[in-house]
């Protein structure tokens, strides 16, 4: 009887371990991203400093947006970010681990792929700031047609919510209020336009 305990026990605390895996943060994965995002800054121009990544291969209830630091090379700054809800009802958590993405325009999906992060102005929602964005890819090349914007949201928590999701809005990267204060001081010093990639 003690040995089945033990290994019930030794089993359910393997399945939490790689439960827990598959919703964080893949180091290797990042490092990876970061490294292709590098080269990519240098052969177009961009800046050279700070990149974001987005990994949405994870829940939404987990951190998936990161500042990544160049020349530290680590993550600077994350936290959640929200992904379009799709045919789903506006503001749910329908989608939460499994996002559909798309760019054709009314789809309310995210559109995968490498952005460019244009001019700053004022937002209806969250801290009242929005960044334009032009996608660089045809995975996302209709950014600025389905007026996709990287903005801050209310709704969005400040700390992971697994196994809830973060709500789902239209296709725009909406990150929490506090991320974004942070975010919008890094972005207002650099004199490059910086480079947000959102990957799965």
């Amino acid at each position: 009887m003690y040995k089945t305990i033990i290994c019930v026990l030794f089993a359910l605390s393997f399945f939490i371990d790689a439960m827990a895996s598959g919703r964080q943060i893949d180091p290797a994965k990042t490092n990876q991203k970061a490294k292709q995002a590098l080269l990519y800054c240098k052969r177009k121009g961009y800046n050279t400093r700070y990149c974001i990544l987005i990994d949405m291969s994870l829940p939404s209830g987990t951190k998936r947006f990161m500042v990544w630091d160049f020349t530290k090379q680590n993550i600077l700054l994350s936290g959640l970010i929200s992904h379009g809800c799709g045919r789903s009802p506006w503001s749910g958590v329908w989608n939460k681990d499994h996002p559909s993405f798309s760019n054709r325009d009314g789809s309310h999906c995210t559109a995968l792929g490498k952005y460019q992060i244009n001019d700053r102005s004022y937002s209806a929602w969250g801290i009242h700031v929005k960044y334009f964005l032009t996608g660089l890819d045809t995975s996302n090349n209709n950014a600025l047609v389905r007026q996709v914007v990287f903005h801050s949201w209310e709704k969005v928590p400040e700390k992971e919510v697994y196994p809830d999701g973060t709500p789902e809005g239209w296709g725009c990267p909406a990150i929490s209020n506090n991320v974004m204060k942070q975010v919008d001081a890094m972005l207002r010093k650099q004199k490059k336009h910086v480079l947000m990639w959102i990957y799965s």
